[in-house]
């Protein structure tokens, strides 16, 4: 068995542990006060924190307008309602932060050296600040905690919340720990947190507000939280990571996913998410290891059956591969009457995205197997546009219980698409930018390099403001090389792009012609009427439509206001029973 599979089951053990002790639970075999004896001890707490990083998952940006969901997003029509009590679901859940300092209140008891000590403190820190970075991003102020409440503690217990900006400069006083103390990846153990992975957390936490307080108008009485300052600070960390040496971006072999490419159509891209081992991935800043009969996940089963399907407005951002947008005159874009036309001389990560006969969905002794169609059933694709970048070929990874391949929780491809926005909002991209970042994805998928000077979109989405052709670019990468990996959601909140949603194609999947028809007759499919897939009409247009029985194209629920109340969320209402000092959030009733 291999080391990092055994540093995963120490880890997932590790959590028992670490659980039993933050909550005094009773049992035999030590107590509160004989635990704190050794570093293994503060290792095998820290172990129990890392569930909260990032895991597999096969609905990535299920609400956002890249995906349309088989059932319509209550927050995406303004349909929410404020829950009446706290879960770890709704976000309001202080238990892990508690557990975080509670360690930090009795980590001192251990004797070690500084080094040993302070680099599992690091490992707690980061935890805290990535759990409070959550926090902030859903409520915006909260109270900043750092002692283990206990009963007595009312005035802690029932104070108001603290300013959202002050939470931030506190959370990166954690991280910035985490960067000092924790060590570099080459000394690391795997599958743990290092340096880099911290820098490259930091790095998304500060592009998030440097962009967020720019785009909402919103300034600091902390120099060093303004929008330039956060945005200067992404930069460095992303550039630091960029200049260690450690990492690459990286081809994704056959050989190690199952694939089988087709020729002419390699899988460069979708490869590296079904690799079966990541642990010496250049492309891995930090990765969860997975075996089959060890530890396993469900997303090569789910992403086939999860009522998902790219949307209409996604599909159509895909360049051509000479980097020419494609409404654009003289761009060479075939239309969308079938499928074949419409991926034809795109951005080679649209065939390696979406389900199509270019993409072998499974491969039985050698031979590969397509879809003739794409699922266009509402418990599957529902869009025609099903999204198969985490899907193997392997079969047996579609089994229950039985994915095995490994996950990033930090990829290389996020740092420098971190820095090549930095830069570019901070005036200061240049070619060499863009070749040392977007550029990089670009050769990996063999297409043409972006230009400091792009030309325009001809039908470009719209963000509701005028921004460069620069960086409208940087935002299209950003956009599909991230897409189902949760960033989404994310990106259209701080850049404050919700008009993005009243783009009817955001609800759209598939152009419905003649050929779609007759390709689909033949698994007995239909398309409208009472028993077919319902469409609508738009612009002369019929288009495949799931929420036609339940949502009118100009439901007012997919415009946004500046004061929208769900750029928050709502805290509990028996919270704000039992807490005086807690005033609900604008919007919310």
């Amino acid at each position: 068995m291999k080391l990092k599979y055994l540093i995963y089951i120490a880890i997932f053990s590790g959590s028992l542990v670490a659980c039993n002790v933050a909550d005094l639970s009773p049992i035999d075999s030590f107590t509160d006060e004989s635990y704190w004896t050794s570093v293994n001890d503060l290792k095998l707490y820290a172990n129990g924190l890392y569930e909260n990083l990032g895991a597999p998952t096969a609905t990535g940006d299920n609400i956002s307008d890249n995906f349309v969901t088989n059932s319509y997003s209550s927050y995406l029509f303004n349909e929410l309602t404020i829950p009446a009590e706290a879960a770890s679901s709704n976000g309001w859940y202080w238990n892990t932060i508690r557990n975080c300092n509670y360690f930090m209140q009795r980590y001192d008891k251990v004797t070690g050296s500084e080094e040993e000590i302070n680099k599992y403190v690091a490992e707690v820190r980061f935890f805290r600040g990535l759990l409070y970075y959550d926090k902030i991003k859903s409520f915006g102020d909260v109270p900043w905690y750092e002692t283990d409440l206990q009963t007595s503690d009312t005035e802690e217990l029932y104070k108001a919340r603290d300013d959202r900006d002050y939470v931030l400069g506190k959370i990166i006083e954690d991280i910035e720990f985490a960067i000092n103390w924790l060590p570099a990846k080459a000394s690391a153990e795997s599958g743990r947190l290092h340096k880099d992975a911290a820098k490259a957390q930091l790095a998304r936490i500060c592009l998030y507000y440097g962009t967020y307080k720019k785009y909402h108008n919103e300034t600091s009485s902390d120099d060093s939280l303004s929008s330039t300052s956060l945005l200067k600070k992404a930069a460095s960390l992303s550039k630091e990571i960029m200049d260690s040496g450690n990492y690459s971006i990286v081809k994704g072999t056959d050989a190690g996913s199952d694939q089988l490419a087709f020729d002419g159509y390699p899988l460069y891209y979708s490869n590296q998410f079904t690799q079966e081992d990541l642990s010496t991935n250049a492309e891995g800043i930090l990765c969860r290891f997975y075996e089959t009969g060890v530890l396993t996940h469900e997303t090569g089963r789910q992403v086939s059956e999860n009522g998902m399907g790219l949307s209409k407005d996604f599909v159509e951002s895909f360049l051509m591969k000479d980097g020419t947008p494609i409404f654009n005159a003289g761009s060479g874009y075939e239309g969308d009457d079938n499928q074949e036309n419409e991926f034809a001389n795109r951005d080679p990560r649209i065939y390696q995205i979406i389900d199509n006969k270019h993409r072998p969905y499974t491969v039985i002794n050698g031979t590969r197997y397509v879809n003739q169609v794409a699922d266009v059933v509402a418990s599957k694709g529902v869009t025609g546009y099903p999204c198969v970048k985490f899907r193997s070929a392997n079969s047996k990874q579609a089994e229950a219980r039985n994915t095995s391949y490994d996950w990033f929780v930090y990829r290389y491809a996020e740092v420098l698409l971190i820095y090549a926005e930095a830069q570019a909002e901070l005036d200061l991209c240049t070619q060499e930018v863009l070749d040392k970042t977007i550029n990089l994805l670009r050769d990996r998928i063999e297409m043409s390099h972006l230009k400091v000077n792009p030309i325009a979109d001809a039908r470009p989405i719209n963000y509701g403001y005028n921004i460069s052709n620069l960086l409208y670019e940087i935002r299209r990468e950003r956009r599909i090389e991230l897409v189902a990996e949760g960033f989404r959601l994310d990106d259209l909140k701080r850049w404050n792009a919700m008009k993005l949603l009243e783009n009817p194609k955001t609800m759209f999947g598939l152009k419905i012609t003649n050929d779609v028809i007759t390709a689909y007759a033949a698994t007995n499919i239909t398309f409208g009427g009472e028993s077919g897939r319902p469409t609508i009409e738009y612009d002369g247009v019929t288009y495949l439509y799931q929420y036609k029985a339940a949502k009118t194209l100009n439901d007012a629920g997919r415009v946004w206001s500046s004061g929208d109340r769900r750029w928050l969320s709502p805290i509990p209402s028996n919270e704000i029973t039992l807490n005086a000092n807690l005033i609900q959030n604008p919007g919310w009733k």
